[in-house]
């Protein structure tokens, strides 16, 4: 069943002891998503080591069966992909169900329509509120069919492939990593060059596996901050073996727990530090966090490191538009640690939060309000005006809109609030960190849920 169908499942947390100890958590979802999509378009045999088994990542798992990948579990985070090769997709017999996962449903639209195959995808009461058409515009410049849509570009919506796609070149309209890899992975089945021109650079997990599992790709610099992206279409990509090293997404929440939380001291292990996904490390630093890599290491292609974090003394700053590609997910627990912090954080440029699992930047202003945060919305900028010490907290639960960040940024902010704070519904955390509370509770945190 997705998640949205199901009863809500309300949680809890509020302060206690400090937060020590050592974890790991999750498999990066961008990566652990990519693995299962690569391995089927592969010839031969892929093997992952971490997946995330999140909700989000197994329904991309089960749409690339349904494409014809033979996929087998063979131990916690341990799995082998047999692909069937560009070109080489079968017609699924049923609706390809994402549930809450948008990036699943994105990447998989580029892949399933640039192959001669109908495909139907839909997902939960939150995935059929979010906006896929500006996925769609760029595939049907490539040949892909679009049959039928619900109201706006949404799912539930059928895509017709063609024999093999235009190769094109496409700048984006907005910093997004979902539309570039939409239009790579639609340009593998193409017999020509295809390129994508962003004007900032977003994260380039797709670049990289690409080249990992044997494509041609040039990466240029584009204007100030942007990159021109361009594959040669029609490679034979080959089953590769994958490390998935930490989400830094899901890192966030217990390490802007032990910032705030008095007497922390914790070691996350294994965390990617990929320079395109580590903008909240950066601007936490800027506030004076006490975060410290250990044993760098690279791992598949990816620079990993062991985070230790110690509670901090944060003040605020202001985070330019142009970090946003760097941290799009981490902006909900950016705003609790700028709750804690001596002065103002303004955020700048958040316009694309209004297009995540739910309009995000007015749930965390909604949450904040609950808590008693002093904040305001100025255009697409938010402003938190930090307390420098405790929150008050409390408050009615905070409304969640199916959306697994905010549930678990405003469980974090009630480890170190005065009064305990709630959220309305915690199931969808399965979607992308489905340990984070028996995790936390392993370092001392008092989570009820």
């Amino acid at each position: 069943m997705s998640h949205g169908n199901g009863p809500a499942t309300p949680a809890g947390s509020r302060a206690g002891a400090a937060l020590k100890g050592r974890l790991r958590v999750p498999g990066d979802k961008s990566i652990s998503h990519r693995s299962m999509i690569f391995g089927l378009l592969s010839i031969g045999e892929t093997r992952v080591e971490g997946l995330l088994e999140g909700d989000d990542v197994l329904r991309t798992a089960e749409a690339c069966k349904a494409l014809g990948a033979h996929i087998t579990r063979e131990g916690p985070g341990r799995w082998r992909i047999r692909g069937v090769g560009i070109g080489g997709l079968t017609q699924p017999e049923g609706v390809l169900d994402f549930g809450n996962a948008g990036t699943g449903s994105r990447l998989m639209m580029g892949v399933a329509g640039s192959h001669p195959v109908t495909a139907t995808f839909d997902g939960d009461a939150s995935l059929r509120k979010r906006p896929m058409r500006r996925i769609l515009d760029p595939l049907v410049k490539m040949g892909v069919q679009v049959v039928s849509e619900a109201e706006g570009g949404r799912v539930p919506l059928t895509l017709r492939g063609p024999r093999e796609t235009v190769p094109i070149t496409y700048e984006t309209p907005a910093a997004s990593a979902q539309i570039k890899s939409a239009i790579l992975l639609a340009g593998l089945n193409s017999p020509g060059r295809t390129t994508v021109v962003e004007r900032e650079a977003t994260r380039d997990h797709t670049e990289r596996m690409l080249r990992h599992f044997g494509a041609s790709v040039e990466v240029a610099p584009h204007g100030q901050d942007g990159r021109s992206i361009t594959l040669q279409g029609q490679p034979e990509l080959r089953g590769s073996d994958i490390v998935v090293p930490g989400d830094p997404s899901s890192a966030a929440f217990p390490l802007v727990a032990a910032l705030i939380v008095p007497g922390s001291d914790i070691v996350i292990e294994g965390v990617m530090m990929n320079p395109l996904r580590t903008g909240l490390i950066t601007t936490l630093l800027e506030m004076g966090a006490s975060i410290e890599a250990l044993n760098e290491r690279d791992e598949g292609g990816e620079s990993v490191a062991d985070l230790r974090v110690r509670s901090s003394r944060l003040r605020g700053v202001t985070v330019p538009a142009g970090r946003a590609p760097a941290m799009i997910d981490e902006y909900p627990i950016l705003a609790v640690a700028a709750s804690f912090a001596q002065g103002t954080t303004r955020m700048q440029g958040l316009h694309e939060l209004r297009v995540k699992e739910s309009d995000r930047l007015a749930a965390v202003a909604a949450g904040l309000d609950e808590a008693g945060v002093d904040h305001e919305i100025d255009g697409d900028d938010l402003i938190v005006h930090g307390a420098g010490g405790p929150v008050r907290g409390g408050g009615n639960p905070v409304a969640t809109h199916l959306d697994h960040r905010i549930a678990m940024a405003f469980l974090v902010m009630g480890l170190a609030t005065r009064e305990p704070m709630t959220v309305d519904d915690g199931a969808m955390i399965a979607t992308s960190f489905p340990t984070f509370i028996p995790l936390m509770r392993e370092l001392g945190a008092t989570i009820d849920g």
